[in-house]
């Protein structure tokens, strides 16, 4: 049996993009045959406490020697100043989400400081595995990583079987919005709620699932926004939700809309798409490339004006939601499952002979 370690940061079943990915890699290798043992990192990256990082870098360096390792970007990213010792005791694969230096709300020095650790760290790295083309050009880039040992294994994405708006229009009389994210600058709250600011006057409610508490200055500051717009009573914050009660939302909701401002890939996107939403996205990064022409509606970064005639025409004209809807809904079936991207992530993980080996 192929035996692979998996190291993570944090809580492996929080409900964010990355450890989605994680988990459902990991899920689907076990599927394949593979052993994945699990190895927890510690709490508080990419800004680790000084005896969370000598932790975690002495439980790796614990390892037996040339064990075949994944280490999640978020944690590997800052672990520069062992990454050599780990490439001469271990087999490495860097997991890299989006870089760390291109996180939004980063001053200067910070952004730069984590492009030099992360530039580092993938290049003592074996392989690097990313989940985009575009992340795969920022890798090769900005860490001068040469593109073969970069690996794009993009995330699965699971039609749903529910019934979706492409066949039943809604009834109701306002749609319903749905933003599935984090609230956090990168997201880009600040810009949705001025662009729904500008529509106060049509019909519509917003439903936010995120945790809200990974950055409270920014909640504070999107709170704020939504009562000088005078917003409180049209959206409705839920929280950080479990994929059993996020469904729901899916499910009811007319338009999902995320105004981030850079992506790595953007689940969020292809995880509307497969409920057969009509999608509006913005941001840097991979999100151009995610959205598929005709099921979506793409904004450039930072365009109040853009979101908001994205909004209202979708918000205006029924008809036009459910021609997108139904574009969604053929879009979702083009995107590779999550058994096709554990495939792909199995054969990055070493060549024919490593393999024989295995």
């Amino acid at each position: 049996m192929k035996h692979l370690v998996f190291a993570y940061p944090g809580d492996l079943d929080t409900p964010t993009g990355g450890y989605v990915y994680d988990r459902r890699i990991i899920t689907s290798l076990e599927q394949l045959g593979w052993d994945v043992e699990l190895l927890s990192l510690g709490e508080g990256f990419p800004f680790p406490e000084e005896k969370v990082l000598r932790k975690a870098e002495k439980r790796l360096l614990g390892l037996p020697r040339g064990a075949r390792t994944v280490i999640d970007g978020l944690a590997y990213g800052v672990m520069d100043h062992s990454a050599p010792q780990f490439a001469t005791h271990l087999d490495i694969t860097a997991l890299v989400h989006h870089p760390l230096g291109c996180e939004t709300g980063l001053s200067y020095e910070q952004a730069a400081e984590f492009i030099n650790k992360e530039q580092r760290s993938v290049q003592a790295a074996k392989r690097v595995i990313v989940t985009s083309p575009a992340t795969a050009q920022q890798v090769e880039t900005l860490f001068g990583v040469p593109r073969e040992r970069i690996h794009v294994v993009v995330p699965g994405t699971e039609k749903s079987a529910s019934v979706d708006r492409a066949l039943v229009p809604s009834k109701s009389t306002a749609p319903k919005l749905l933003c599935v994210a984090t609230v956090t600058r990168r997201k880009g709250y600040d810009l949705l709620v001025q662009a729904l600011g500008q529509l106060a006057d049509l019909d519509w409610h917003l439903d936010i699932v995120g945790a809200t508490d990974r950055d409270p200055a920014c909640f504070g500051d999107v709170t704020e926004l939504i009562a000088k717009h005078s917003l409180e009573g049209r959206i409705t914050f839920h929280g950080a939700l479990p994929a059993s009660e996020l469904g729901q939302f899916y499910r009811s909701a007319d338009i999902f809309v995320l105004a981030s401002r850079y992506e790595g890939y953007g689940m969020a996107y292809t995880e509307a798409l497969a409920h057969g939403l009509p999608v509006i996205g913005s941001g840097g990064g991979a999100v151009r490339q995610t959205l598929p022409e005709g099921a979506s509606l793409y904004c450039e970064t930072e365009s109040v004006v853009q979101l908001t005639e994205a909004l209202k025409r979708l918000i205006m004209f029924p008809q036009e939601r459910m021609h997108f809807a139904q574009a969604a809904r053929e879009a979702a079936n083009t995107l590779p499952t999550w058994a096709a991207a554990a495939k792909l992530f199995a054969s990055a993980l070493g060549d024919q002979a490593e393999r024989g080996r295995s």
